[in-house]
Protein backbone atom coordinates (compact mmCIF):
# COMPACT_ATOMS: atom_id res chain seq x y z
CA UNK A 1 0.00 0.00 0.00
CA UNK A 2 3.00 2.21 1.04
CA UNK A 3 4.35 1.36 -2.65
CA UNK A 4 1.02 2.39 -4.25
CA UNK A 5 0.98 5.78 -2.28
CA UNK A 6 4.31 6.56 -3.62
CA UNK A 7 4.02 5.50 -6.99
CA UNK A 8 0.85 7.39 -6.63
CA UNK A 9 3.02 11.18 -5.43
CA UNK A 10 5.33 10.36 -7.66
CA UNK A 11 2.68 10.75 -10.88
CA UNK A 12 0.85 13.71 -9.71
CA UNK A 13 4.36 15.18 -9.79
CA UNK A 14 5.47 14.04 -13.11
CA UNK A 15 2.30 14.92 -14.19
CA UNK A 16 2.50 18.71 -13.04
CA UNK A 17 6.53 18.73 -13.85
CA UNK A 18 6.52 16.81 -17.28
CA UNK A 19 3.74 19.12 -19.27
CA UNK A 20 4.36 22.42 -17.81
CA UNK A 21 2.34 23.97 -20.56
CA UNK A 22 -0.61 21.75 -19.80
CA UNK A 23 -0.02 21.88 -16.66
CA UNK A 24 -0.46 26.07 -16.36
CA UNK A 25 -3.63 25.43 -18.19
CA UNK A 26 -5.13 22.90 -15.97
CA UNK A 27 -4.16 25.01 -12.84
CA UNK A 28 -5.79 28.30 -14.73
CA UNK A 29 -8.86 25.85 -15.58
CA UNK A 30 -9.37 24.78 -11.82
CA UNK A 31 -8.95 28.86 -10.26
CA UNK A 32 -11.49 29.60 -12.13
CA UNK A 33 -13.79 26.85 -11.61
CA UNK A 34 -14.09 25.18 -15.07
CA UNK A 35 -12.97 22.00 -13.96
CA UNK A 36 -12.27 19.95 -10.39
CA UNK A 37 -11.04 16.62 -8.76
CA UNK A 38 -13.45 13.91 -8.81
CA UNK A 39 -13.09 10.76 -6.07
CA UNK A 40 -12.79 8.72 -9.51
CA UNK A 41 -9.43 10.28 -9.50
CA UNK A 42 -9.78 11.88 -13.05
CA UNK A 43 -11.16 15.77 -13.67
CA UNK A 44 -14.12 16.84 -14.35
CA UNK A 45 -16.22 19.70 -16.29
CA UNK A 46 -17.66 22.16 -13.64
CA UNK A 47 -18.59 24.59 -16.58
CA UNK A 48 -18.81 22.43 -19.64
CA UNK A 49 -17.11 24.57 -23.02
CA UNK A 50 -15.68 22.80 -26.11
CA UNK A 51 -11.87 24.06 -24.91
CA UNK A 52 -12.92 22.36 -21.46
CA UNK A 53 -13.90 19.22 -22.56
CA UNK A 54 -10.65 19.26 -24.50
CA UNK A 55 -8.79 19.53 -21.50
CA UNK A 56 -10.38 17.40 -19.70
CA UNK A 57 -9.82 14.80 -22.17
CA UNK A 58 -6.55 15.12 -22.86
CA UNK A 59 -5.66 15.57 -19.13
CA UNK A 60 -7.88 12.15 -18.04
CA UNK A 61 -6.02 10.29 -21.19
CA UNK A 62 -2.48 11.06 -19.63
CA UNK A 63 -3.70 10.17 -16.02
CA UNK A 64 -5.25 6.59 -17.38
CA UNK A 65 -2.09 5.85 -19.22
CA UNK A 66 -0.42 6.22 -15.82
CA UNK A 67 -3.06 4.37 -13.61
CA UNK A 68 -2.77 1.44 -15.79
CA UNK A 69 0.93 1.77 -15.58
CA UNK A 70 0.95 1.79 -11.62
CA UNK A 71 -1.50 -1.22 -11.24
CA UNK A 72 0.20 -3.37 -14.10
CA UNK A 73 3.49 -2.60 -12.42
CA UNK A 74 2.08 -3.22 -8.87
CA UNK A 75 -0.93 -5.68 -9.44
CA UNK A 76 -3.38 -3.91 -8.39
CA UNK A 77 -7.13 -3.55 -9.70
CA UNK A 78 -7.11 0.06 -12.19
CA UNK A 79 -10.05 0.99 -9.39
CA UNK A 80 -8.33 0.81 -6.42
CA UNK A 81 -5.14 3.05 -8.33
CA UNK A 82 -7.82 5.73 -9.77
CA UNK A 83 -9.85 5.51 -6.39
CA UNK A 84 -6.40 5.98 -4.48
CA UNK A 85 -5.34 8.96 -6.81
CA UNK A 86 -8.74 10.37 -6.65
CA UNK A 87 -8.87 10.80 -2.44
CA UNK A 88 -5.51 11.68 -2.44
CA UNK A 89 -6.39 14.97 -5.22
CA UNK A 90 -9.16 15.60 -3.75
CA UNK A 91 -7.45 15.95 -0.28
CA UNK A 92 -4.78 18.27 -2.12
CA UNK A 93 -7.12 20.85 -3.67
CA UNK A 94 -7.12 23.94 -1.94
CA UNK A 95 -10.25 25.83 -0.84
CA UNK A 96 -12.08 27.29 -3.51
CA UNK A 97 -11.30 24.82 -6.38
CA UNK A 98 -14.60 22.53 -6.61
CA UNK A 99 -14.53 18.46 -6.03
CA UNK A 100 -16.63 15.51 -6.37
CA UNK A 101 -16.96 13.14 -4.52
CA UNK A 102 -19.83 11.59 -6.16
CA UNK A 103 -22.78 13.51 -4.79
CA UNK A 104 -22.30 16.61 -7.13
CA UNK A 105 -19.58 19.87 -7.34
CA UNK A 106 -18.47 21.12 -4.04
CA UNK A 107 -15.78 24.09 -3.28
CA UNK A 108 -13.63 23.40 -0.96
Amino acid sequence: MKRILYTLTVLILSLLLASPALALDLDSAKSRGLVGEMASGYIGAVKSSAEVNTLVRSINAQRKAHYQEISRRNGTPLSTVEKLAGEKLINRAPRGQYINRGSGWVKK
